[in-house]
């Protein structure tokens, strides 16, 4: 695994983390940042022993936002011309399930790197929200695009036009978190999420995820078609073998992700 200047990474079993490490700018999305957390999810995303990944970052903030002041003197030719945010397609490409542990702050830059993850479990003491309207911009990694995905047009409208903080309870009342727990728990239960996940066959996982992302893009008819794609092509797995032996035989399966 490369060394990285912004960010740790941590394997527990099949599970890895990211945890991103910049306390002194509440974690803001720099380039720097941006790099280390592509090449580190890259870096799993390669790795047959890594079944799921967990993105977090401090309790006071998982990310506050991008790093305004890296930007704020940028020219629209400079932001262009440098593809600014560019970098993060390839996480939100990533093959695997990916979790954010979301403690304090997750805000902006914060909130669009929560959205790229499959999954985001929060804390309750939480605040979510984009507050770039009022900085004379607008989300700009995916934000307009994926909050209204995850939580319909109305809700996302009113986040991002008023620029209003919600809470974890809110968050999760919109669809937006999957669960809020205390703050004591955030990193046992995101582990435990990762590691239920991470031991199931991996070519299913990967296989499934591809398919929900379709989902999002796709019309319906397209998107049954590839669904059965996907579902065909895992008969031809290992593991589909020793899934469906163990069913009938009333045993556990011993997958080998592959």
């Amino acid at each position: 695994m490369t060394n990285f200047e912004t960010i740790r990474v941590e394997r527990r079993d099949r599970v890895a983390w990211i945890h991103l490490d910049r306390p002194e700018a509440l974690n803001a999305l720099n380039e720097r940042l941006m790099r280390d957390v592509v090449a580190a999810a890259g870096e799993l995303d390669a790795d047959d022993g890594v079944g799921a990944i967990v993105v977090t970052g401090s309790e006071r903030a998982f990310a506050a936002g991008a790093d305004i002041k890296e930007m704020a003197s940028k020219s629209t030719a400079e932001m262009r011309a440098d593809d600014h945010f560019g970098e993060w397609l390839k996480f939100a490409a990533v093959r695997k399930p990916v979790i954010a542990a979301v403690s304090g702050y997750a805000l902006g830059g914060g909130l669009e790197l929560a959205l790229m993850c499959d999954i985001i479990v929060a804390t309750d003491s939480a605040k979510f929200g984009f507050p770039e309207v009022g900085l004379g911009v607008i989300p700009g990694i995916g934000g307009t695009q994926r909050l209204v995905r995850a939580i319909g047009y109305p809700k996302a409208a009113e986040i991002i036009l008023t620029g209003r903080r919600i809470d974890a309870e809110e968050a999760e009342r919109a669809g937006l978190v999957s669960r809020v727990v205390e703050a004591s728990r955030l990193l046992d239960e995101a582990q435990e999420l990762a590691a239920g996940i991470a031991a199931k066959p991996l070519p299913a996982l990967v296989a499934a995820k591809a398919a929900m992302d379709a989902a999002l893009e796709l019309p319906l008819a397209e998107g049954l078609a590839l669904e059965t794609e996907h579902f065909t092509a895992l008969f031809d797995t290992e593991d589909q073998q020793e899934g469906m032996a163990a069913f009938a035989e009333k045993r556990e399966p011993r997958f080998r992700h592959r």
